[in-house]
């Protein structure tokens, strides 16, 4: 995958549009993550287009928000409030993923 690269939701309601193809991805093990199951790619804000019905979901120190798919409930995204430059796409919803193709860091700390 190069270039820009798209992705949606199970049922198409919500799109997700980044600058390139992650070149590695980050399976988080806190506790929301460990429910979702995201792969999370990392990028600036500036470099990602959300479009679409999301819900949004806030916990803890309500810093990011989660957002995900009003309809079929698939997670895309956790985006920043206030100025935080990074957010995380949910890698497994973009078109033509390959875990395989790429490096997986997995991070341990469950502490959150």
């Amino acid at each position: 995958m190069t270039g820009r690269v798209t992705g949606r939701c199970h049922c198409g309601e919500v799109q997700v549009s980044v600058i390139s193809a992650p070149a590695e991805v980050t399976e988080c093990h806190c506790s929301i993550c460990r429910r979702y199951a995201p792969l999370w790619a990392y990028y600036q804000t500036g470099d990602v287009q959300l479009s679409g019905p999301t819900d949004i979901y806030r916990w803890g120190r309500q810093h990011i928000d989660f957002h995900r798919c009003h309809q079929c409930g698939c997670v895309m995204a956790w985006m920043p409030r206030g100025d935080y430059p990074e957010c995380g796409i949910n890698a497994r919803m973009l078109d033509g993923f390959d875990l395989r193709a790429i490096t997986l860091i997995v991070e341990e700390d469950s502490s959150v």
